[in-house]
């Protein structure tokens, strides 16, 4: 039934999409003196960050094909899978919170080009001598091609049980590893995860969905979301400033990877999601200097959030 839901649900903002070319006039009220609007499809449901610019009015067909410009060549793993049509969808749900609507257009538009600079990192098949550059071949995957182990923690086995039979390793635009880490993004997106982890490589809108609500959702209790650290939601503590953890695109990376890539110094991890955004900003006509210092960029020498309790394996 949910499956079911989940693609009339695209197959009707895909048609939006396709006979919608200019951007939609928002609905505006005035409630207790504040501006809130409604813009439709896309961003709906009386939000104070509906009345921005919303995604598709400044990040186009064209550009995703830029970004992943390799993705369906016949070397990829993940030929067909990855569109446009499917990240506005699953983007649509989370605009009224803030994702790529909180400020204005240059704000915005470096929000998306951040969250996609994970996810092209994430998921590249590319290589220093690939056809157009080793950042040209984002969205190469959407799970995890040979896994050694289910990734099943019996730790779990009371609130996610493992599925018998099913494995746990990693799938999606930002890629998900463990069985409770399935469980706890299935009842946020109310799609059973745990006992069908594969809707996440069947389903593109699925797969940027579980990724959008990661990047918008605290990973633990008392700590910010990757959304928050980027968009200056976030105010660090005096604890924070001295763990050297600062607001912008670095601390987005100790949000959602903690210890396996901050605090290790130069590390290529890092430096990979780094070169990724970078190159996103350029193709998106926003320009890295936009990105700001080397400290706001990187996490080398933050001290973690927290540390994983699977970071010895899952790394």
């Amino acid at each position: 039934m949910e499956s079911k839901w989940l693609l009339f649900s695209t197959m009707a903002i895909m048609l939006a999409l396709g006979n919608c070319q200019e951007p939609v006039k928002p609905l505006v009220k005035i409630v207790k003196g504040k501006k809130l609007c409604d813009k439709g499809w896309e961003c709906k449901g009386w939000s104070k960050y509906c009345c921005n610019h919303t995604i598709s009015d400044y990040f186009q067909t064209y550009q995703f094909e830029n970004l992943f410009a390799k993705r369906n060549t016949p070397v990829a793993h993940a030929v067909g899978f990855w569109d446009y049509h499917s990240f506005i969808t699953a983007a649509a749900q989370y605009q009224p919170l803030g994702f790529g609507t909180t400020g204005d257009k240059l704000q915005n538009m470096k929000e998306v080009a951040a969250f996609l600079g994970h996810v092209g990192s994430k998921t590249s098949c590319g290589y220093g001598v690939a056809t157009g550059g080793p950042l040209a071949w984002g969205l190469c995957y959407n799970k995890e091609m040979s896994p050694s182990k289910v990734y099943c923690d019996d730790y779990y086995k009371y609130t996610y049980p493992c599925t018998p039979g099913v494995s746990y390793h990693g799938r999606g635009a930002l890629p998900i590893y463990w069985n409770y880490n399935y469980g706890e993004t299935g009842e946020a997106l109310k799609v059973d995860l745990l006992n069908h982890p594969e809707y996440l490589e069947d389903n593109a809108t699925l797969a940027f969905q579980s990724a959008i609500w990661r990047w918008m959702t605290p990973v633990k209790k008392h700590q910010p979301s990757a959304h928050d650290v980027f968009v200056g939601n976030w105010k660090p503590t005096k604890n924070d400033t001295l763990a050297k953890r600062v607001p912008g695109f670095g601390t987005t990376m100790n949000v959602l990877y903690g210890d396996q890539v901050c605090g290790q110094g130069d590390s290529d991890s890092m430096n990979n999601a780094i070169s990724h955004y970078l190159y996103y900003l350029d193709l998106m006509g926003v320009g890295r200097e936009e990105a700001g210092p080397h400290d706001v960029l990187t996490c080398e020498q933050q001290e973690p959030f927290s540390v994983s309790p699977s970071s010895a394996t899952s790394s």
